[in-house]
């Protein structure tokens, strides 16, 4: 039966990869032969070649001694002082006495070194933990922390001697004893320890690191915390006994059992007071040389200080917001009082606002202090004052400092050390008066709540945190600092933690989107100040318009208890003459909740110099002086009538075009930011900034949702936000990870209706193999020749493999002896009934549609997993089949729970609209299906599932079922009034329709033994007179009986759609039959997750309501937009209603996007909550079938996963046994050398291209138009696309271009990888630098394959495409391409050889007659039918070489620009010329792409 998985061997990492510029300066050591450095004033590697990295000293000693792929098979021994002059000379960042230097490693030499996989084949196999050197262990640990900051698999190398590994960290945790460290060495260091609490899921490294936190760091507590946290906490006291316990027995056996000096101990306290010590001594020093210099009044600041005491705040921060560790250390960062101290360092500027919750808090907070004083009433006399204060009065730091400041420093000493035992008495802190009140101000001041504080939050981004890089980092973090932001990681404190951190991020991330848009808009209106000092424009901009008239219209007096006004609202006028057709229908496409910014814009009389351009900053640049958001009401055109109104104010017939020209457009503004900037107007006699307005910016549709997104949030966390109880821990990180598996759930469905699912009984017997099944029929007596459908009793424990993996077993099903044992054994029976399902009734319509899909065993055991209650998570490798299992749940879901309602959430358009089509043939009937959002109108059906459509469906289908009632009355010669309305028809159901049929039953029941009987006296037969083949027979009263019961089910279909009917005969506005529709009729409702987020409140307000939530595409969607859709609902009761969660994704492949660089590496904000999951070990079960490719190509990337194989599809069908025409194999790697002397250049940041790899693939569009679009012969390729904006997609031919020639960047990463690999049915053809992807340690499974094929294009000239009978492992003769030149010297040769046999057939087409016709269309059949699958090689060739210098200057960027690394092109056009292929494809990146 099925495998569940839980996390295994790749399943729990992230494989987050980025390429980072390279620090200017490299290593402080002068060493020989070292590249040169980047050129000043870029932060690109854009000067080092791959030949300058093999020509480096360290890639010739990598050669030399580790690096496998090295000519020399023979290395040297293993030296250690090898690994200690790398480190001395290379690695190791020497003291600056400048104190301006924050690197800690040489970025680019520790590169070079991870490239080579000195960890992996040199460090790591000869690692002695009695012998290596501080050197060697230093050394593995920044090749660990390089790992992390690609964020590449870190631990893996690991996996093949974890004992060795465990000694290995033990030495980490000693390695500081008896040595003194550097500051970079400390950071660094301090790295490592971040990067390993980062990785708890990960058994090797949590089962040692956690022992750090856990409760015996509290024998380094002071003694009065101890007492105060074991009274605090008693179920701690027996735990604290046991170890105890434990101490004394040793004792007795006469061993060494002091805890004090234990490591785990010691560690944690003893980091923590090296981290005070460097910030109370370290951070400031006075510079000699510089006497009297000063920074900020202090003295100069130590740079690679100030980033240890950053990096520190981070493991302090990880800490504290994980469960695990938090528990037991926070009581021990409270014992040494880091935050008071951190408060009283020199550092220390300003108070950030702390998490807390919010009515709990306040009255904790209250107990707190009510216990203060009455303990200063009774043993401080000097505080009476104090203790009879009301606390609202006193419990502000001014007020509590003032009041605190009557007593001595020893009164005080006593009072926090003795008597309330916040801190030791030993602490040498506490001969200090102001730590003293610090730590009471501390402890006992009101804190601000984070709800108010959100609350009073703008959602809009203004221009200070636009271009405020503490908040909003710019796009080339490199991943070495340390950042003001929160992470999301395994697990979270609450569900207001996880809205906290979510809320924070996402804000972020939009204000950076926006920050963008406004970069790109702005500079096109070419700003400048004319004669009068007003601004004024030259230019012009699709997205930014000039503001003619701006007006605040309304400020409403505010709501009761808040300060702000309740709503601002502003009319806002501009002109859109200037633009053009296309342009103008976009700005008058505006419609209402659309988001808008307002733009002050004032630049400069004077251009800015070059010297002042350089130090400016963007707003200064733009002249850019204020950002306002705000979201549409209504737009009017010049004649003031309303335009785009979806409210039902305006009637269709009643719609006319705009008028004018000109638009005036009433926003809603925001209040908070309003509120804020009167403030400043009138206490601080600001500037007015809704005064100055002059241009009105527009954004995508598509990239503009972030408002409605944010609002949510917000609205959960200020909503007793209530997540199902099955799943709110596991949710949250924690408990059993298969407590929510259908298995460990209440309320199973004991019995299952599989209706289609098993199209025959050896297809149940496939799936359920463990088991002896027993056929029954529904009396129970044996079945001995059983059909479908079939009802199945599904047992609580059912076989197969279910439980969930440990974190890193590998999956071992295969194995013999389990396999002979379950064979010895009697296998446990299954009752299968195999039933006869009723008559549906004698016209075509009647018949439910069927599934002619044959499940998997597996795809089953996901369908049952799906069917029941609880979490069910399908991983569904490339081409498995997981749109079609996801409609099967869908199907069997509907008909065993009719009563529910399933809500489908996808991440785009394109897949909701293809699992709409599929669960469309299936048996749900129509009306019960509604497809919410924009992307409906690309479904591929003629039936409307819209809102308005299925209204007006349901409209229409009211009208034909009541000429059915009326037929019906008339053969029953009543009157035909009684279809007159909905109503009606249920009356004469009652009283005409029903009760003959049970009068019919009645008698049927004294005449059972005439076989005619049924047919003389049915009471409907002249009704079902126009039935295609007669209803009855007359010759077996059973078969009558049952042909009957068929008719009067179809009777009852009419009725009950009448009744279904009826509420929108009722309802008169359309606006309230579309909602009843959505909350009422329809039981599958489908969206995407920007949908949902954007239409929450509207949901809620309208009390929709839905039992089970299905996600498909979920490890592509952002986190918090997969929590959303569970929340769309209000509870009942204080329970949420959802019973079923089903999640189907591939956390193997790509992850959402998220733009900026610093929000994806540092902050793992495209972590989705899919692979969260997976790596917290929640049971998953993986489809291990695909039906996709070639089971060869399948190869490239099977290795990925657990036991993927290939359907007998693949396996035997010719299609995929043939050659592919045209070339010598069905995937290759074609090695591209440098192009007229370059390979990969970047000419703008984050913008990567390979003009090479480009002419050979023919990537440019104006080439692809100008070359290969005029011939019929060639034609476009069907698609240019980069590798990420493919996923989910599929083609016959890929050719894939992989761009870099230095480093490998974000292909490093597996998951674009296997995307890449995944795409192509028949033919991948890869084209890249060999000698660098053969080095990459984490593709080595992909490369090793296509490694062993020749590395030169291999074609066969004598082929024609599309087809060829060549079996696929039959080369044939094979020409291979030496490389660019000859490829289009024989895509030349080609194109005039079809040139010339056209002129040829031209001439002779007067003389050949209808032979010569024919032959002239068997040829144009050749060139124009396959137009849709031909153009490859000619495509491929004879563009290829300016195509590259577009396509591929398009072919690659970080992935927060564009979303990959690599292009493809593809094409389902199979060429005419004798090297055709089928489909071209190509893959890259491309900062500005554009489609074609």
């Amino acid at each position: 039966m099925t495998k569940v998985y839980g996390t295994g061997v790749f399943d729990f990492r992230r494989h987050r990869v980025a390429e980072y510029p390279v620090t200017v300066g490299g290593s402080d050591q002068a060493v020989p032969e070292r590249p040169p450095e980047s050129k000043p004033g870029t932060n690109l590697p854009s000067s080092i070649t791959l030949v300058e990295i093999q020509r480096d000293r360290l890639t010739k000693i990598a050669d030399a001694n580790w690096s496998k792929t090295a000519s020399n098979n023979e290395k040297p021994p293993f030296s250690a002082e090898l690994v200690k002059e790398i480190y001395e000379t290379e690695l190791l960042v020497k003291e600056d006495k400048s104190g301006r230097m924050r690197r800690t490693v040489p970025l680019q030499r520790v590169m070079i070194l991870e490239v080579s996989q000195y960890l992996e084949n040199y460090l790591w196999p000869n690692f002695d933990p009695e012998t290596s050197s501080f050197e060697h262990v230093m050394s593995m640990i920044l090749m660990i922390n390089e790992k992390f900051r690609e964020n590449v698999a870190a631990w893996i190398c690991f996996y093949d001697r974890k004992d060795i590994f465990k000694a290995f960290l033990e030495r980490v945790l000693c390695l500081k004893e008896g040595k003194s460290l550097s500051i970079a060495e400390k950071t660094n260091y301090l790295l490592f320890m971040i990067n390993a609490f980062q990785s708890l899921e990960d058994d090797i490294v949590s089962k040692k690191v956690m022992r750090l936190a856990s409760l015996h760091c509290w024998h380094s507590l002071s003694f009065g915390r101890f007492q105060m946290e074991l009274c605090l906490d008693t179920d701690l006291i027996d735990k604290w006994k046991r170890i105890a316990k434990k101490a004394k027995k040793a004792k007795k056996r006469g061993e060494s059992f002091d805890m004090s000096v234990m490591l785990e101990v010691k560690f944690l306290r003893n980091f923590i007071e090296e981290f005070l010590e460097v910030l109370d001594s370290k951070v400031f020093y006075h510079d000699d040389d510089n006497e009297g210099s000063k920074v900020h009044g202090f003295e100069q600041i130590n740079e690679a200080s100030i980033l240890y005491c950053e990096r520190f705040m981070e493991f302090l921060i990880d800490l504290l917001s994980q469960l695990p560790t938090r528990r037991y250390f926070k009581a021990l960062v409270a014992d040494v009082a880091v935050v008071a101290k951190c408060h009283l360092s020199v550092l220390y500027r300003h108070e950030k606002g702390k998490q807390m919750t919010d009515d709990d808090v306040l009255k904790a907070h209250y107990e707190r202090f009510q216990a203060f004083q009455l303990l200063s009433f009774k043993k401080v006399p000097k505080l009476k004052e104090l203790a009879l204060a009301n606390i609202g009065a006193i419990d502000r730091r001014a007020d509590l400092s003032k009041k605190l400041s009557v007593l001595s420093p020893d009164e005080l000493r006593d009072l926090v050390c003795s008597k309330l035992k916040l801190v030791s008495k030993n602490d040498p802190w506490t001969e200090r008066v102001d730590f003293l009140i610090e730590v009471m101000v501390s402890f006992f001041e009101k804190q601000q709540s984070q709800k108010e504080s959100i609350n009073a939050l703008p959602l809009y981004p203004n221009e200070q945190i636009m271009w405020d890089e503490s908040l909003v980092p710019s796009i080339n973090y490199s991943g070495e600092g340390c950042l003001a932001l929160p992470k999301l990681n395994l697990q979270f404190l609450t569900l207001h933690d996880y809205l906290l951190r979510n809320f924070n991020l996402f804000r972020l991330e939009s204000t950076y989107e926006i920050r963008e848009d406004i970069q790109e808009a702005v500079p096109h209106l070419l700003a400048y100040t004319n004669n009068e000092g007003d601004p004024a424009f030259r230019g012009w901009s699709r997205m930014a318009v000039p503001i003619k008239e701006f007006k605040i219209t309304e400020v409403k007096q505010p709501n009761i208890g808040e300060v702000k006004p309740s709503s601002v609202t502003a009319e806002v006028t501009f002109a859109i003459s200037s633009y053009k057709a296309q342009i103008r229908s976009e700005w008058n496409a505006l419609k209402e909740h659309d988001v808008l910014f307002l733009l002050c814009i004032r630049p400069s009389f004077e251009p800015l110099s070059a010297e002042e351009a350089e130090n400016a900053s963007v707003p200064q640049k733009l002249g850019l002086q204020f950002v306002r958001g705000c979201e549409i009401i209504e737009m009017r055109d010049e004649e003031g009538n309303l335009m785009n109104d979806f409210t039902g104010r305006i009637k269709r017939d009643e719609w006319k075009p705009p008028k004018g020209d000109l638009r005036t457009v009433t926003v809603a503004l925001d209040t908070a930011q309003y509120h804020m900037d009167v403030t400043d107007i009138a206490e601080k006699g600001a500037e007015d900034v809704y005064g100055r307005f002059n241009i009105l910016m527009r954004r995508k549709p598509k990239e503009n949702n972030f408002k409605a997104i944010l609002e949510s949030i917000r609205d959960l966390m200020n909503e007793t936000c209530i997540v199902p109880k099955w799943l709110h821990d596991i949710f949250l990180g924690y408990g059993d990870p298969s407590a929510a598996q259908w298995t460990n759930m209440p309320d199973l469905l004991e019995t299952i209706d599989f209706k289609d699912t098993f199209l025959d009984a050896d297809h149940v017997r496939e799936c359920f193999s463990e088991y002896q099944l027993m056929f029954t029929n529904a009396d129970g007596t044996e079945n001995l020749n059983p059909g479908p459908p079939f009802r199945i009793n599904i047992p609580r424990n059912l076989k197969g493999n279910t439980h969930a993996l440990s974190g890193n077993e590998k999956s071992n099903s295969h194995s013999v002896d389990v396999k002979d044992f379950e064979e010895e054994k009697e296998k446990e029976k299954l009752i299968v009934e195999a039933y006869l399902p009723p008559d549906p009734g004698p016209y075509p319509q009647d018949q439910p549609k069927q599934n002619s899909v044959r499940f998997t065993p597996t795809q089953v055991g996901a369908i049952i997993s799906g069917i029941q209650p609880g979490l069910t998570m399908v991983v569904g490798p490339p081409g498995t089949g997981k749109t079609d299992t996801a409609v099967q749940i869908l199907n069997v879901l509907y008909h065993n729970c009719p009563s529910q309602r399933t809500l489908i959430i996808t991440h785009s358009n394109q897949a909701l609209n293809d699992l709409f089509e599929k669960i469309m043939e299936r048996d749900v009937p129509a009306r019960y299906l509604l497809r919410l959002g924009q992307g409906e109108q690309e479904l591929a059906t003629d039936l409307d599932f819209s809102r308005q459509g299925r209204v007006n469906a349901m409209l229409v289908r009211r009208l034909e079922l009541l000429s059915e009632v009326e037929r019906l009355a008339r053969s029953l010669q009543l009157p035909e009034d009684v279809g007159y309305t909905c109503e009606t028809a249920g009356y004469f159901w009652l009283l005409h329709v029903y009760s003959r049929w049970e009068q019919f039953l009645a008698s049927c029941n004294e005449n059972q033994d005439k076989p005619s009987f049924v047919k003389d006296k049915f009471p409907f037969t002249e009704f079902f007179s126009n039935t295609p083949n007669p209803v009855f027979n007359g010759t077996s009263f059973e078969e009558d009986m049952r042909a009957a019961k068929g008719c009067f089910r179809h009777l009852k279909t009419v009725f009950q759609e009448l009744d279904e009917c009826r509420a929108f005969e009722l309802l008169k506005s359309q606006v309230d039959r579309a909602n009843h529709l959505m909350t009422k009729q329809a039981k599958i409702v489908a969206m995407t997750c920007t949908h949902a987020a954007l239409k929450r409140k509207d949901f809620l307000h309208l009390g929709f309501k839905y039992d089970n939530l299905l996600m498909e595409e979920s490890a592509q969607i952002l986190e918090i937009e997969t929590f959303i859709p569970m929340l769309l609902q209000r509870q009942e009761d204080g329970h949420a209603r959802l019973k079923r969660c089903i999640l189907i994704g591939d956390h193997h492949q790509l992850p959402p996007v998220v733009k900026n660089m610093a929000f994806q590496k540092y902050s793992h904000m495209d972590q989705s909550l899919f692979t969260r999951f997976v790596r917290l070990g929640i049971p998953y079960i993986e489809l291990n079938a695909q039906g996709r490719a070639r089971p060869s190509l399948a190869k490239l990337y099977n290795w990925r996963y657990r036991d993927l194989g290939d359907l007998p599809y693949v396996k035997e069908n010719p299609f995929f046994h043939k050659a592919n025409a045209g070339f010598g194999f069905d995937y290759q790697l074609v090695d591209v050398p440098d192009y007229h002397g370059k390979g990969e250049s970047a000419p703008s940041p984050w913008f990567y291209q390979n003009e090479g790899e480009a002419e050979y693939l023919l990537l440019i569009r104006d080439v692809l138009n100008r070359r290969c679009a005029p011939y019929d012969f060639i034609g476009l390729p069907h698609k240019v696309a980069t590798v990420d904006k493919f996923q989910g997609q599929q083609n016959d031919f890929i050719l894939l271009s992989l761009v870099r020639t230095r480093f490998v960047g974000h292909l490093r990463d597996v998951r674009r990888l296997i995307v890449a690999m995944s795409r192509a049915r028949l033919g991948l053809y890869v084209f890249c630098r060999r000698s660098l992807f053969e080095q990459c340690y984490e593709l080595q499974p992909t490369f090793q394959l296509l490694l062993q094929r020749p590395d030169l294009l291999a074609l066969n000239l004598h082929e024609v495409a599309p087809a060829t009978d060549r079996p696929v492992e039959d080369t044939g003769p094979t020409h291979f391409v030496s490389g660019i030149d000859e490829m289009a010297g024989i895509v030349n040769f080609r194109m005039h050889q079809v040139y010339q046999a056209r002129m040829m057939g031209n001439q002779f087409s007067d003389y050949s007659g209808e032979m010569g016709d024919a032959k002239t269309n068997e040829h144009d059949d050749d060139d124009d039918d396959d137009d849709d699958m031909e153009t490859d090689m000619q495509n491929v060739g004879n563009g290829e070489h300016e195509e590259a210098k577009e396509a591929e200057t398009q072919m690659e960027i970080d992935s927060s620009k564009a979303d990959d690394e690599a292009t493809q092109v593809e094409t389902d056009i199979p060429i005419p010329i004798e090297s055709g292929l089928n489909a071209v494809e190509a893959t890259g990146v491309d900062k500005n792409e554009t489609p074609l």
